[in-house]
Parts: structure tokens; C-alpha cells; sequence
């Protein structure tokens, strides 16, 4: 999310191969906060917990947000950053589900998506094919996702932020899939077309 392109040709940064940067130091610092985050939730510091879960998302911005405009894209940003996302995502699934707070069928449904793109991922590197541009709908899914979870989260204290949260949680789950359908779409394309190369990640 944070150091991926938009996925048009104009906007594509110049990526580098540096691994000692501002924003790789930044995602290696939320992917370091996953098992902190897991813990608080289970041990119910809710506050801390969405405290953590603030502060990935404040970083999650910052990297992205440096990496575009001091020219400091690399690729082991654009592996990392989604990677990120994505054990937040996990690791707030599983434990709200122990909560109690979500059913495990939810768990289930953005699960079998992870293992849809992992197939992808798989297909297109079978030709050297390194992921796909990163979609905007991704975007939009992730997004809902980060936000419905800690407010689904508040929900344990104020009803209100409850029946927020799943609407989030719904938003998100729905643009999910849709966004797999998409990148699915994109590379069948790809594997059907002569012309291939190194592509970013999937978002």
C-alpha cells in the first residue's frame, strides 16, 4: 500500500534495489508491531492495541508518502509494505475472532481470497512475471479493512462504533474479492500475451 505505484505507466517511480531506507525502516518497524498487536488483543489492552494499530497506520502513510517523494521506491519497500498490510489484517482476524468479536466465517471468506492471490502470485512467476500493478480497489479494500477492525474493536464499549465497524468490514470484504478478480483478469492477459517482464507487487 504505502510504496506501491497506481498501477497507470505514467505515474510508475523509479525503483531501486536500496534496502537501508526511511520507509523500508518504517515497514520493517510495522511488521515488528504485528506480534505486539496479536498479543494486546488477546490479553484484551484494547487501548494499547488500538494505539499500535494507530500507529502502523501512521506509518503505513509515512513510508508510501516519503518513499514518492524523496525518490526512495525500492523494491524490497514494494515486498514489504503489502506483506505488512497483510499480517495486520491476519493477525486482527484471528484475534478477534478468539474474542469472539467476529465469526470465524469472516476469518474464513479473507482467507480463501489471500490463498486466491497466493495462486496468482504463484502462475505469474512460473513466467517471470513479479506480481501485478497495484489497483486502486485494493487500495480501497485494504483501507476499509485497517478501519474496520479497530473500530469493530471500540465496538466492545460503545454500540455505536459496533454497527461502523461492519459496515467498514462489509465495504472492505466485498472490494477485496472484487480486487481479486481483478488482478486474476490482469494476469490471465499477461500469461496469454507474448510481451512479458518484472512487474510490482500485488496490492
Amino acid at each position: 500500500m504505502g510504496e506501491q505505484g497506481s498501477g497507470t505507466p505514467s505515474a510508475q517511480p523509479v525503483v531501486s534495489d536500496r534496502v537501508l531506507t526511511i520507509p523500508n525502516l518504517l515497514s520493517m518497524l510495522r511488521l515488528a508491531l504485528v506480534p505486539v498487536f496479536l498479543w494486546l488483543i488477546l490479553a484484551e489492552r484494547d487501548g494499547a492495541a488500538l494505539a499500535v494499530l494507530a500507529g502502523s497506520a501512521i506509518t503505513d502513510y509515512l513510508d508510501g508518502k516519503i518513499a514518492r517523494t524523496f525518490g526512495m521506491v525500492s523494491r524490497l519497500g514494494q515486498l514489504l509494505d503489502p506483506i505488512a498490510d497483510r499480517l495486520f489484517i491476519v493477525s486482527t482476524l484471528v484475534g478477534l475472532a478468539l474474542r469472539s468479536i467476529i465469526p470465524w466465517w469472516l476469518v474464513a471468506l479473507l482467507l480463501a481470497r489471500e490463498l486466491v492471490m497466493l495462486v496468482v502470485v504463484l502462475l505469474l512467476k512460473r513466467v517471470g512475471i513479479i506480481g501485478l500493478p497495484v489497483h486502486f480497489v485494493g487500495k480501497a479494500a485494504t483501507f476499509n479493512l485497517l478501519y474496520a477492525f479497530p473500530v469493530l474493536l471500540l465496538g466492545e464499549a460503545l454500540e455505536w462504533a459496533r454497527a461502523v465497524g461492519w459496515a467498514f468490514a462489509w465495504w472492505g470484504v466485498a472490494l477485496y474479492w472484487l480486487a481479486a478478480v481483478l488482478y486474476a483478469v490482469h494476469a490471465a492477459a499477461l500469461l496469454r500475451s507474448p510481451a512479458r517482464g518484472p512487474r510490482e507487487a500485488l496490492g
